[in-house]
């Protein structure tokens, strides 16, 4: 037989020590049994317990194998519960977060539209000033052709002989284009000058909303594919660090602010742009219309001039006819006065000879009788025609050279201008033919 003090093993609560229970259970009270009389007699050592103990430890052991039994029936219980409780809230939270994520991918797909549509308006402003900016440069260009035109006109002009070299209407209307299209070109540059600045600023505009549509539709992307996991997803998995708050991360009032200011600014150049555009078309038709006015009050300057020089033309050409057929009469007049004059020395000759002849008779025969009287008055009228007929003869042959003097004015007159009527209806007025048109001046 064994001496060994024979006990009962201290009590364990496996349940609780497998829930993690930092409580712990207090081990049962042992009663340490004494030693009995009876094993002293037997010849060897041994420790029993009484039928008391023995019924008292049965009866713990049941009671803490109830008591355990009840506890873990309620941690069952409200474990179910809780598990049941914790399932639905995951699964509203996550259906209020689906929803979330759908009214999200909706306010994104609105701003990303809207942002699309400005795009879109901004790109079509862009293009639509590109080509009126090459319409300005072909107005600009079609300016040249009128500018050469005035410059050769008043060239030309400046070729005018004599006293045509005046200062006229048309002389001032010419003037007056010249310093018009340097005003047009200056003005057209200008603008021209504008137009790009707006152009550039479209872009950048167009660049901020570009960039704010592709952040947005990576922003959409990602949104849809998270409102897309469910439970069942194959490609979820576990990011512990994203629940923590991220850097750099805006509100929702400055989300929608940035897009609002980016929009805002988009709507501004494009109201720049239209009212650029609507500058730049009522400027070109107010640039057409003022070269075409000016181009038809030189074109009417010439006409009226070239009437002008054609009735001038025409009186000195009449007065050069009437002055031609004057200097024949004279040249005549001068012929007749001359042959009378040869007419009057055969009759002066007779009177003198017979004057001479009877200044020879002798004596008293030398007297001065009736025919002597008579040839004596004879001899005189003839010196006094002759001298009436030679007076007459310088007077027509002086008037016969201012004849002359005033042909040669008359002619010189007449071709200075012809000569004059050249320039303005050959070379002004038939160059001003290839004046622009329209169209050409309007940029198109």
């Amino acid at each position: 037989m064994s001496s060994d003090i024979i006990v009962s093993p201290p009590y364990y609560d496996s349940i609780a020590a497998a829930q993690g229970d930092q409580e712990k259970s207090p081990p049962l009270e042992q009663d340490i049994p004494q030693l009995s009389s009876g094993s002293v007699t037997a010849g060897y050592r041994s420790a029993k317990y009484s039928p008391a103990e023995w019924f008292s430890n049965y009866q713990t052991i049941l009671e803490q194998a109830g008591a355990n039994h009840h506890k873990a029936q309620n941690i069952k219980q409200k474990s179910r519960t809780l598990s049941q409780d914790t399932e639905a809230a995951a699964l509203k939270s996550q259906a209020e977060g689906t929803r979330l994520l759908g009214e999200r991918l909706q306010e994104i797909h609105y701003w990303k539209s809207e942002l699309q549509r400005h795009i879109e308006h901004l790109q079509a402003d862009t293009e639509s000033l590109l080509m009126l900016k090459k319409r300005l440069e072909r107005s600009l260009d079609s300016t040249e052709t009128p500018y050469a035109i005035a410059t050769d006109n008043l060239t030309c002009r400046a070729r005018r002989l004599g006293a045509e070299l005046v200062r006229d209407i048309v002389e001032e209307e010419l003037v007056k284009e010249v310093d018009l299209i340097r005003s047009i070109q200056a003005l057209l540059g200008k603008t021209a000058a504008q137009i790009v600045a707006q152009i550039k600023r479209n872009r950048e505009a167009q660049q901020t909303l570009e960039m704010d549509w592709s952040d947005k539709c990576q922003a959409y992307s990602f949104d849809d594919a998270s409102g897309r996991h469910s439970n069942m997803s194959p490609d979820t998995q576990q990011h512990p660090s994203s629940a923590t708050m991220q850097e750099q991360v805006s509100t929702p009032s400055s989300w929608t602010q940035f897009t609002q200011d980016n929009l805002s600014k988009a709507m501004q150049e494009e109201q720049a742009t239209n009212n650029l555009r609507m500058l730049v078309e009522q400027m070109l038709q107010d640039i057409t219309d003022d070269l075409r006015v000016q181009c038809t009050r030189v074109d009417r300057a010439f006409s009226l001039r070239c009437e002008d020089l054609i009735e001038a033309k025409t009186q000195l050409e009449m007065k050069l006819v009437q002055t031609l057929e004057q200097i024949g009469s004279q040249e005549r007049n001068i012929e007749a006065l001359q042959q009378a004059i040869h007419n009057k020395e055969a009759p002066l000759r007779v009177a003198q000879s017979r004057l001479y002849l009877r200044s020879l008779r002798p004596n008293m025969e030398l007297c001065r009788d009736q025919p002597q009287l008579s040839l004596e008055a004879e001899v005189k009228q003839i010196d006094a025609t002759l001298e009436s007929l030679k007076q007459k003869l310088s007077e027509a042959r002086s008037s016969l050279s201012h004849l002359e003097e005033s042909r040669m004015a008359l002619q010189k007159d007449i071709n200075c201008k012809t000569h004059s009527l050249f320039i303005e209806r050959e070379k002004c007025m038939t160059y001003r033919k290839r004046y622009p048109t329209i169209s050409a001046l309007s940029g198109y």
